[in-house]
């Protein structure tokens, strides 16, 4: 257990190692309490690389909690489609009409922890970087950069080890510079105190870690293991003509993606004729990996659940991932035949 001076030590250390290197990220850029709850739901789940290009994006287009809560869902699907789990999206604009409602963004944790969708995590994010409040935000990085600072062989995935992890990230927090704690935590686990290869050499706290100067950091965190991934190989048909594209669109009380439109498959078209194979890609979704085998097929005359859409509308309209990737390939595949013709010539 590190004594109260190493953990005076730890946050100087930390902070100022924060203060020199941090990446110079957007929403570092802005003490608007909206744009730091936008960028914290955008990452949750999510890369940062992947959520940057999203974020300045999204605020473009809705730049308060008002026009939020005021945009037409499909906009808002459509302007969300890429960073999944689209319940995030949602939950951001039930959150943000409490906010019109209530003239103002919630400026205490318990408001915050209120709002839909707003977790542990994300109330202490935002209260700390947006309020300056000293709560101590706890995700999977600073629970491992807890556990291996402790030595701690607490279970990382439980849920008393949550609470565990909570109590030290607690004792280890600065008060007077909350945010930017819990940034710099966060911040070591993402570039310094990775999960297989830490890199103690270059981190900042290495002499204070205990796992350090016991030669168990690579066995820190301890977690059990979790669900094995499961592989599926699908059909989706590519079906065009006229500048349209049949697709289906999920209903809206469906548990996954409601109100989003999908590529249809065999099961839903089991008389379409099945042309030639357009080519293949892949699509994770928590612990499923897909592989997708797509089609070109004639449309039948019974379209069962499919409706005929214009192709330059799905733009602006919320269409699944696997939908996108799939006009990716389609793309690449026409792109590829122009060029072989050309050459050919």
């Amino acid at each position: 257990m590190l004594s109260e001076q190493e953990i005076q030590q730890f946050r100087r250390d930390l902070l100022d190692w924060f203060d020199r290197y941090r990446r110079d990220l957007p929403w570092r850029r802005t003490r608007d309490p909206y744009a730091i709850w936008i960028s914290e739901i955008m990452l949750q789940q999510t890369r940062v690389a992947a959520v940057t290009p999203f974020y300045e994006r999204f605020l473009k287009r809705f730049p308060d909690f008002q026009i939020l809560a005021e945009a037409p869902e499909p906009e808002l699907l459509s302007s969300w489609a890429g960073l999944g789990y689209y319940h995030r999206a949602r939950n951001l604009q039930r959150a943000a009409i409490q906010m019109r409602d209530r003239g103002a963004f919630p400026h205490t944790y318990h408001e915050i922890r209120a709002l839909p969708g707003i977790g542990e995590y994300t109330a202490a994010a935002v209260a700390s970087i947006a309020f300056g409040l000293p709560h101590a935000a706890v995700d999977g990085n600073v629970s491992r950069v807890a556990s291996r600072i402790f030595n701690d062989e607490t279970d990382i995935a439980s849920a008393a080890g949550r609470k565990h992890f909570q109590v030290l990230a607690d004792r280890l927090l600065d008060r007077l510079r909350p945010g930017a704690f819990n940034q710099a935590m966060m911040e070591l686990g993402a570039t310094a105190c990775l999960p297989k290869k830490p890199r103690c050499l270059v981190c900042p706290i290495s002499q204070i870690c205990e796992s350090r100067k016991k030669a168990t950091q690579e066995q820190r965190p301890m977690k059990k293991a979790g669900a094995k991934n499961v592989q599926e190989e699908r059909v989706v048909f590519w079906i065009a003509e006229g500048g349209r594209i049949l697709a289906w669109r999920r209903p809206a009380d469906s548990r996954l993606m409601p109100g989003f439109w999908e590529l249809p498959e065999p099961s839903q078209l089991p008389s379409a004729s099945v042309g030639q194979r357009l080519g293949a890609f892949r699509h994770g979704i928590t612990f499923h990996n897909y592989r997708f085998e797509l089609h070109e097929a004639a449309a039948p005359r019974d379209l069962g659940p499919c409706e005929w859409v214009a192709m330059d509308a799905l733009a602006t309209m919320p269409v699944s991932t696997v939908l996108r990737k799939a006009r990716r390939v389609v793309e690449k595949t026409r792109s590829a035949t122009v060029r072989s013709s050309t050459a050919s010539v």
